[in-house]
């Protein structure tokens, strides 16, 4: 095959040819080498492993020729920075992690090593996963392979810009209050953020450790269940993490009918107005489901429009604690210091970028003596309620149907200068993270027609219903699928 065809496979497409031999797995991940070198300008990468990538390129051929190959064999994906690489530089984004190079390795990045997988290399990202946009990040912003004068979308917008703009075949990002679901949108891929607990969080750089959860991004629906199937599992070393039973395959529903079955539409959200292409898209999105045979319901979410002060109560007092550890004492950057205190405010001032700083003082005035109940423990009970409005809600649909952002991506240079502007992106996201269910982003056209840039809908599942969750997808993908102008598939 030519390197222009490579480039357009699916992953399960590109499994299919390394197994029937039509081309290796090193020229496949020499084919996207080639792009990650020529696509330098979006800055999708922080590090590029080119040598690494050959070699586990050349180990996977070897397998496949002995018939050994794993689950994933020879399949180049791109990792989220913010995951540890054994031997490979992990920034998280930020200067004050500039040279640090893990010595062990993440559980779900193991368990893709495990099954053959590739790795391109570790991918742009906003600082400590602190934002909506990927601009954040020390080296620089990401650009949208859609149209570089846009946001690619935050925090794991490199992942979605990688899968976009073919320079990874699928990537693994990590979703906190939309981190996946929102740059997804923003690219048009496909974005899965699973339960909490689905997923090891072990050598994940934490940022808020209640709501953080790994995730696959990648071309289609069907990629994404795959890639899944082999990345969740109970861990010893996490223990928020669950045991799933063995064999668990969030393939078999893809393309079954959902006739029958029910969607609801949730009207506190549906009432937040966001302009006609807004709810023109919903709108198709439902009509999808009624064709299909579903019953589409309004539903009722009295606390959903309380899930996102309530996300960055949490998500800061968390990340405060969190990032405590960094202090230029055991790794990372450090800038010496006639006092040791003077060297600890002298490290991080240097070492944290602006929005990281923003977010430790809030965290840190939200835990301080006096205001731990009135908001930390305040945002705790409410959390309690959305998850019980979902478990109510799901004994009376099968799924939630709702976009995954208010807009389109944005360009650069019309970024919102208030921080909270830029928080209101995350509204439709953080429900399903402060909820502790499941969701996946669906990239669908614009209503306004070929060129603009595509939209993202939702479909939210119960908790460890993914199964659910994919089969509801596979069928909004197949009638109203977003057309990538970089797939030919």
């Amino acid at each position: 095959m030519s390197p222009s065809s490579l480039l357009h496979l699916t992953l399960v497409q590109a499994l299919q040819g390394l197994k029937k031999k039509e081309f290796s797995a090193k020229e496949l991940t020499q084919t996207y080498l080639q792009k990650i070198d020529e696509k330098k300008d979006l800055n999708i990468y922080i590090t590029v492993c080119h040598e690494q990538a050959l070699r586990q390129a050349q180990e996977s051929d070897d397998r496949l020729a002995r018939s050994q190959a794993g689950a994933l064999e020879g399949i180049p994906l791109g990792i989220k920075d913010a995951f540890c690489t054994k031997g490979i530089l992990t920034t998280a984004g930020s200067k004050i992690l500039y040279n640090f190079v893990p010595p062990y390795e993440s559980t779900v990045t193991q368990k893709m090593l495990d099954q053959g997988a590739v790795f391109l290399g570790k991918l742009n990202l906003d600082q400590f996963c602190m934002g909506s946009t990927s601009t954040t990040s020390f080296t620089g912003a990401v650009r949208n392979p859609l149209d570089p004068s846009c946001v690619t979308g935050g925090s794991s917008g490199g992942s979605a810009a990688a899968v976009s703009g073919t320079l990874a075949l699928a990537s693994l990002g990590t979703d906190t209050g939309g981190s996946i679901r929102q740059p997804a949108a923003f690219c048009g891929v496909v974005g899965v953020k699973p339960t909490y607990g689905r997923c090891s969080r072990f050598g994940i750089t934490a940022l808020a450790s209640s709501l953080d959860q790994a995730g696959p991004l990648g071309r289609t629906v069907e990629d994404t269940a795959y890639l899944l199937n082999y990345m969740c599992g109970r861990d010893a070393r996490d223990s928020t993490s669950v045991e799933t039973a063995s064999g668990t395959d969030f393939c078999k529903l893809l393309g079954k009918s959902v006739k029958g079955m029910k969607v609801g539409i949730p009207l506190e959200l549906y009432n937040q107005s966001a302009g006609d292409e807004f709810f023109s898209v919903w709108h198709q999105s439902r009509d999808v489901f009624e064709k299909a045979g579903c019953e589409v319901k309004m539903v009722s979410l009295p606390y959903a429009p309380y899930a996102l002060p309530c996300y960055y109560i949490l998500m800061c007092a968390q990340a405060a604690s969190n990032l405590q550890r960094y202090d230029g004492v055991r790794y990372g950057l450090r800038v010496d210091a006639e006092t040791m205190e003077e060297s600890y405010c002298r490290t991080r001032g240097e070492g944290f970028g602006a929005e990281v700083k923003r977010r430790i003082l809030m965290g840190t005035y939200i835990l301080s003596k006096g205001y731990y109940d009135s908001y930390y423990g305040k945002a705790q009970r409410i959390c309690q309620i959305l998850s019980q409005d979902f478990q109510r809600v799901f004994q009376e649909v099968d799924v939630l149907l709702m976009p995954t952002t208010p807009t389109t991506a944005f360009p650069l240079d019309k970024m919102p200068t208030d921080p909270v502007e830029v928080y209101l992106n995350d509204v439709l996201t953080v429900p399903a993270n402060i909820g502790n269910i499941c969701g996946i982003s669906v990239p669908v056209p614009s209503p306004l027609g070929a060129g603009k840039l595509p939209w993202g809908m939702q479909i939210l599942a119960p908790a460890f219903g993914e199964e659910k969750m994919f089969q509801f997808a596979s069928v909004l993908e197949q009638e109203l699928g977003y057309k990538n102008p970089h797939f030919h598939f």
